[in-house]
């Protein structure tokens, strides 16, 4: 079947990865950019014994949750997915998502489920932005069927599932100013002053990569990457950019000649400003170098570390866990209500922030350990700092590994707060846990407006 065109389906909910569903002669249908109460004719994709994935080609009739995206690179470019779905039921999909996996995944009945947290903001609401340089750009069908040229170089966004094929972005609304502006101007000096953009199939060219990171208390940090070091072209860029953008206060390049676009094992050079960003909550100042993780969504992510915090119900005499810290974050945001504050993480670069941002703002009740979580979370930890009496933890997509479940079951701590970016693990280990663990309360909250991808906070009690 696949190539085929079915007819005048009937969209009927939204399914998991931001797909819709729909019915065709017994067998479930997940449709791409299709909204419920569509009628839609679909392009089958892919047919597997139980199911067909299929895309949009016409909408017959169209929903009334469907909205016009606001994009210009919408349907070519892999962000902002739902720009087509009204943000009110964007919510509603995601609190079910989240509702769905609890009771399936979980088998969880009667989920105490408090109504979704959305966003103050919907467009420009990221702090960080990564974009590609590539000598071809990609082309949609309309440009391509247009022009008989090759296509010329771009800065933007790699196409979804292709590590060589970047779209040339003309406007964003994922960051706010000067974004756009500074990775226009980037663009347009690289091409008069004739500065190759990178094939990274053949392993060929000069300007490979712009980050542009931005916090609400103003810092403003951009890098670029190249992946031959051309002295001469490289300082003319990075004195342009410093001269167009006084507002610039860390401006950083990494030379790259790897395979790959990472630089975690590469030295950051600062041009000029400090070789940091800060970002502050609640009075809290926190450093964000050139390879530190923050959530991307900074203002949401105050409304995100709040709801944990009252959930956690933190005393003064609490010993309190921060597991999967990153840069200790949400240890330090609830450093000040505790006796002490445990930070664990794998990644040794963000402990060392983890430590400076405590020593930065004046928090001596806090220690950190770097190490992986399975073996670090143990009885002679606890026997060492104490044993814990709140436990939060904010794993990866992958949710936590079942020695570090073990390990909490062993814990016997009073409560326990879930946070997670992905419903489906969470769930998992909700479900291993409730041997020990009931589940008092969940919270969804959306980080990401205009995608399929929602977090959750989680309440678990000693039973």
């Amino acid at each position: 079947m696949k190539g085929k065109i079915l007819t005048d389906l009937e969209v009927i909910e939204m399914a998991d990865e931001g797909k819709a569903m729909a019915k065709h002669e017994g067998m479930v249908v997940f449709i791409d950019k299709a909204v419920p109460g569509d009628i839609v004719d679909v392009y089958i994709k892919k047919k597997k014994k139980s199911y067909i994935e299929a895309e949009v080609t016409v909408v017959k009739k169209p929903s009334s949750l469907r909205r016009e995206p606001f994009c210009e690179h919408f349907g070519t470019c892999g962000g902002c997915k739902w720009q087509y779905l009204d943000y009110d039921s964007q919510l509603s999909f995601k609190e079910k998502q989240v509702k769905d996996a609890l009771e399936r995944i979980g088998k969880f009945e009667n989920v105490n489920l408090i109504p979704i947290l959305g966003s103050s903001l919907t467009k420009h609401y990221r702090n960080k932005l990564d974009f590609s340089f590539a000598d071809r750009k990609w082309l949609n069908f309309e440009e391509f069927s247009a022009t008989n040229e090759i296509s010329g170089p771009g800065l933007g966004f790699h196409i979804a599932g292709k590590f060589d094929k970047v779209l040339d972005i003309e406007n964003c609304y994922l960051q706010p100013d000067p974004s756009n502006a500074i990775r226009l101007a980037v663009r347009e000096y690289c091409l008069t002053n004739e500065m190759p953009f990178m094939n990274i199939r053949h392993k060929e060219g000069m300007m490979r990569g712009l980050i542009i990171r931005n916090t609400l208390a103003g810092g403003l940090m951009v890098i670029v990457m190249v992946y031959q070091n051309n002295r001469e072209k490289l300082e003319g860029l990075l004195k342009h950019l410093e001269q167009s953008f006084p507002q610039i206060t860390s401006l950083l390049y990494v030379i790259n000649p790897k395979g790959n676009d990472t630089f975690h094992d590469l030295v950051v050079h600062t041009w000029s400003g400090l070789p940091y960003i800060t970002e502050e909550m609640e009075g809290l100042q926190f450093r964000i170098g050139p390879k530190s993780f923050f959530q991307t969504n900074p203002t949401q992510t105050l409304e995100l570390y709040k709801l944990a915090r009252e959930f956690a119900a933190i005393k003064n005499t609490d010993i309190v866990y921060d597991l999967y810290t990153g840069t200790g974050t949400i240890a330090l945001f609830v450093a000040s209500l505790a006796k002490k504050v445990v930070g664990i993480e794998y990644v040794e670069e963000s402990i060392d922030n983890a430590k400076l941002n405590a020593e930065l703002n004046g928090i001596k009740n806090s220690v950190f350990f770097s190490g992986d979580m399975k073996d670090l979370l143990s009885d002679e930890l606890f026997n060492q700092e104490g044993k814990p009496d709140v436990i939060i933890t904010d794993p990866p997509r992958s949710g936590m590994h079942e020695d570090v479940v073990a390990q909490l079951l062993k814990s016997n701590c009073p409560r326990i707060v879930y946070v997670s970016c992905n419903p489906g693990t969470q769930a998992r280990d909700l479900l291993m846990l409730s041997e020990k663990y009931e589940l008092v309360k969940v919270q969804a909250v959306d980080m990401f407006p205009h995608t399929a991808h929602v977090e959750s906070v989680a309440l678990l009690e000693l039973k």
